[in-house]
């Protein structure tokens, strides 16, 4: 058995979902993936797929073993392209994922000077509000904007955001300003999640955090809409503060409670450990971190810094990030 051409059709098996469809993929007979792969699990002594009528699924260890697979496959692929030249100049296709609000907000803007700065490189922007599987969808680098779990990826800080509450200076002249968060169930609050409805807030008092109720004047699914309704004198929100920080600095809304804020979050770029980094990850890596970095410091800067900071995230761990 050719142990190379095992993994490889496993791995294309796991990703297509099927074995005909990774045998079109090859131009290989549907019968020899098959093989490769049955030869495979008797050759670890492990079952790799579970098998059914209508769809292929991954064991348990066929997870581990496609992880591990995967991430091989790739150093072989940039072993033979750094050999061939083509790691001379960074090109290629390169795929990054964030949250959607900080991406359109604060990533994409770098994303663009970007590919000016690279003309050899194409990227594949993925804003979504999910964590993604950097080796299972095939990710180079992702914004996380979380604490991060003890992790085989790489881990680059570009700073922390906040929790912030606002409301505009038309709604605090008619209604006044809270005092303490039990003070928002008297309050019109404008609450926002892409989860469903919610009627209580975090915040962090005597060390501790914990949910006030509020009372909900009106919700909405996304923060654009929930701030542009704050910012129309309808009452109190809780954003982000790389949301709200331009309202903020222009004087639409006005801070409230930072004293009893949660701790601030950490926000990490985050990319595989391989050994051998591909040079157009290295080249987009080296032009947004740096970059990004001075974004959050310009938020700070913007809204104030008055939220205690978490721990940072530590730079490698023994468990994989998703």
């Amino acid at each position: 058995m050719d142990r190379f051409e095992a993994m490889s059709a496993f791995v294309a098996v796991a990703r297509a979902g099927s074995f005909s469809a990774a045998a079109r993929q090859f131009g290989t007979p549907l019968a020899t993936m098959s093989r490769r792969v049955g030869d495979l699990e008797n050759d670890l002594g492990v079952r790799l797929l579970r098998r059914s009528t209508r769809k292929l699924s991954l064991t348990d260890q066929g997870q581990l073993f496609y992880e591990a697979c995967a991430r091989i496959l790739d150093e072989v692929r940039d072993a033979e392209k750094s050999v061939t030249g083509e790691y001379r100049a960074p090109k290629g296709d390169l795929t990054v994922t964030a949250p959607g609000g900080f991406g359109r907000l604060h990533l994409q803007p770098v994303v663009l000077d970007f590919l000016i700065a690279y003309p050899q490189i194409n990227l594949r922007l993925m804003l979504v509000d999910r964590v993604v599987n950097l080796a299972e969808e095939r990710v180079d680098a992702a914004i996380r904007i979380a604490e991060l779990a003890d992790s085989s990826l790489i881990a680059r800080s570009l700073g922390h955001i906040r929790i912030i509450l606002c409301a505009s200076p038309d709604y605090l002249a008619r209604r006044g300003a809270p005092e303490h968060p039990r003070d928002l169930g008297k309050h019109d609050c404008i609450a926002w999640s892409a989860l469903g409805p919610t009627n209580t807030w975090w915040f962090r008092e005597m060390g501790v955090d914990q949910t006030f109720p509020i009372h909900v004047r009106m919700s909405t699914t996304i923060a654009e809409s929930a701030l542009a309704a704050a910012e129309a004198g309808l009452g109190i929100v809780q954003l982000t503060s790389y949301q709200a920080e331009q309202a903020v600095r222009e004087g639409r809304l006005v801070i409230l409670l930072s004293q009893f804020e949660c701790r601030s979050t950490p926000v990490n770029l985050v990319y595989g450990s391989s050994r051998m980094l591909p040079v157009k990850l290295r080249a987009f890596i080296d032009f947004a971190v740096p970059r990004l970095e001075q974004r959050l410091r310009s938020i700070d800067k913007s809204i104030g810094a008055d939220a205690p900071s978490r721990s940072p995230a530590k730079r490698r761990g023994r468990k994989k990030t998703s």
